[in-house]
């Protein structure tokens, strides 16, 4: 178990599943640089994340951004949408006195993604509701805004292992404040941090080591 102070961010969770040297420059070296995706993203999320707005359709509760935690994982973070569906088979609400089906909804700026940084991110956040209120989460969903559509995500044992997984290599990470050097990929290009990541001169040193000469000079 991890302690709050210990806890990392689910959000980060996708960072680091995308490229483990831009979670390391975001998190550990706090580094972080806006392009246009990233503008989009937080502009589309702006009213998922409103906790005071809350909305009763039918036998459907909608909570927006809602807190979850896993001292297990040793993760925090805010989910966009959390779904309470009245279910008699469900996990009893003290709150809400009545017995859900808890559907976590992560809300994404583009479109499905070829990699499981996405899926990741929503499996970490069932994991967290699990935890938190002793239920146990079958499938949450992934909305992506430009294509309109909702991706149905299992939420499997296998893919709880694989968060575990990653997890524990992040506090690893953490732990060392290690920040890694990666292979240059096509998805390099794509990345707001990609001037401050400086792709080209992984190869051959590191960050800290090309300021420092560049300095001196």
């Amino acid at each position: 178990m991890y302690a709050e102070d210990d806890f990392l961010m689910i959000s980060g969770i996708q960072h680091f599943v995308f490229c483990k040297r831009q979670w390391a420059l975001i998190h550990i070296e706090q580094q972080w640089s806006e392009n246009i995706l990233t503008i989009e993203g937080k502009h589309l999320h702006e009213k998922a994340d409103q906790p005071q707005l809350k909305e009763k359709r039918k036998d459907v509760l909608v909570v927006r951004a809602l807190p979850v935690h896993s001292r297990e994982l040793g993760i925090s973070g805010i989910c966009d949408v959390v779904e309470f569906i009245r279910d008699p088979g469900g996990v009893y609400i003290p709150k809400y006195q009545d017995t859900f089906r808890i559907n976590p909804v992560e809300y994404k700026r583009g479109k499905k993604k070829p990699n499981l940084s996405d899926e990741m991110q929503v499996i970490a956040q069932s994991a967290c509701l699990n935890e938190m209120l002793a239920t146990d989460i079958e499938k949450a969903e992934l909305f992506y805004f430009e294509t309109r559509t909702r991706q149905s995500i299992a939420v499997t044992p296998e893919k709880i292992q694989q968060l575990k997984e990653i997890t524990k290599e992040m506090h690893e990470y953490w732990s060392k404040r290690w920040t890694p050097v990666v292979k240059i990929a096509p998805k390099c290009q794509r990345c707001s941090l990609k001037d401050l990541c400086l792709p080209v001169l992984s190869k051959k040193e590191s960050v800290a080591a090309y300021m420092k000469r560049r300095l001196a000079e």
